[in-house]
């Protein structure tokens, strides 16, 4: 797998989000789902899903004479990744801080917060 720690540009972030919803698609295919929201030629939608394999965000394999793509990772694995990112830069590795700061500026609510802690007590419960 490449490197997808390149950001997505919008259009790619559009045709990941289709791939991501669909499932194994080919570039007409993604082409389609997107015609209504961005209308693009089949060159510019196959050029995109070539970018977006080169960095690590998609794979491919030949059905007949198609090249079917598949999302490498889930959605959620690459917001994970961001997030890394984000406390590693901003927060200065502590998850503690980008969490207060959340809380602090309303992104994540008390109530939020009590079920995350509850999660966390019972995974280390079954950890024990």
């Amino acid at each position: 797998m490449g490197n997808t720690s390149k950001p997505l540009t919008n259009l790619e972030q559009l045709i990941m989000d289709v791939l991501w919803r669909k499932g194994p698609a080919t570039s007409e295919s993604v082409r389609e789902a997107l015609a209504k929201r961005h209308a693009m030629k089949q060159s510019t939608t196959r050029t995109i899903l070539v970018r977006l394999e080169e960095k690590g965000y998609v794979t491919h394999r030949v059905e007949g004479r198609a090249f079917v793509y598949t999302a490498a990772e889930p959605a959620s694995n690459l917001a994970v990744k961001a997030v890394r990112h984000i406390i590693d830069r901003l927060c200065g590795g502590s998850v503690e801080r980008l969490m207060v700061g959340m809380v602090d500026n309303e992104v994540v609510s008390p109530d939020e917060l009590a079920k995350l802690v509850q999660k966390i007590k019972r995974r280390k419960m079954k950890g024990e």
